[in-house]
């Protein structure tokens, strides 16, 4: 199983009214390890593409643990948690500089052809990174 992580920091402009990150921003950094994921697993949105498919959100459940504030020094950790038919989940993990959980979320993408939009199996390219 692969689980990959990347690190930011926190920008001024990710700050909201009460000092600490927009709720919004989170989704962001979310999406970015996402794309490191599937980056690492030499799967871009090219390669995607050529194999048919293209990937879509159509759920995600995330819990706000703790705050976090500019120049926050932020880890994302992504990990590939289970495989359906055309779905497959993602779970991820955004930690503080102090290895403190600042969200964690759950993401449910599905398989898509491009041209019809119609779910399609998840391919093996994407299977065989679940641990099982």
């Amino acid at each position: 199983m692969l689980v990959t992580e990347i690190e930011i920091l926190v920008r001024s402009t990710e700050i909201d009214v009460n000092g600490h990150v927009n709720n919004a921003k989170y989704l962001e950094y979310l999406e970015w390890g996402r794309e490191d994921w599937y980056e690492q697993l030499g799967l871009d949105y090219e390669t995607l593409k050529r194999l048919g498919i293209v990937t879509v959100v159509a759920r995600v459940t995330a819990n706000y643990r703790r705050e976090a504030v500019q120049n926050d020094r932020l880890r994302i950790r992504t990990r590939l948690s289970h495989v359906g038919n055309t779905s497959f989940r993602m779970e991820q993990v955004i930690v503080n500089q102090r290895d403190e959980a600042v969200l964690d979320a759950e993401f449910v993408i599905v398989t898509i052809r491009p041209d019809t939009h119609e779910s399609v199996r998840v391919p093996e390219e994407i299977r065989r990174h679940l641990d099982t």
